[in-house]
């Protein structure tokens, strides 16, 4: 398993942390999403055979949220 951190800017609320959440949630090979609002870190547990880190940016930004770098 990998841990990635990216950073999600457009998240104005905690209905926002749980659509993110959601969104990377259900991918597979997601092990675990952690979000922080203030910071706007998410960090993704993740197994890369199943899911890339740029399936996950497809996700979030599919959510209408943006990834920054």
């Amino acid at each position: 398993m990998n841990t990635t951190t990216l950073t999600v800017t457009g998240m104005s609320c905690m209905g926002c942390v749980n659509s993110v959440k959601n969104l990377v949630s259900a991918l597979p090979g997601v092990a675990g999403v952690q979000v922080d609002l203030a910071s706007g870190r998410v960090e993704v547990v993740h197994d890369p055979a199943q899911v890339g880190i740029q399936v996950i940016r497809q996700a979030i930004e599919g959510g209408g949220y943006q990834v920054a770098g």
